[in-house]
């Protein structure tokens, strides 16, 4: 949600993570590596967390299977509870893995 509030390039920021999704889907691309943050506010607004949601819905869950392994650690690199890339939880139905690098 880049400039959400500006009239004229509120949608810039929507449009172009939409086409980045669309054409690593039609590119049939292994995943999305994206080179910075998902969003620009640490508080994104809700309209931004939804769309983000919807886009990522819509481009990266699915029934196709994920064709490459994580090959490092994944404990030390997934801080959470599980300790793995969530596209490798059965309960999820990611067919495109997003991930995200950041300093």
């Amino acid at each position: 949600g880049y400039m959400e509030k500006d009239p004229v390039r509120g949608n810039d920021s929507f449009l172009a993570f939409e086409e980045v999704l669309r054409l690593a889907k039609e590119k049939d691309a292994d995943f999305i590596l994206l080179g910075g943050d998902l969003f620009h506010d640490n508080k994104p607004s809700r309209k931004t967390m939804q769309r983000c949601m919807e886009m990522l819905r819509d481009h990266c869950l699915g029934p196709k299977e994920v064709l490459f392994t994580i090959t490092s650690d994944q404990q030390s690199n997934f801080h959470d509870k599980h300790g793995t890339a969530n596209y490798e939880d059965p309960n999820y139905n990611v067919e495109m893995p997003v991930f995200s690098i950041h300093g």
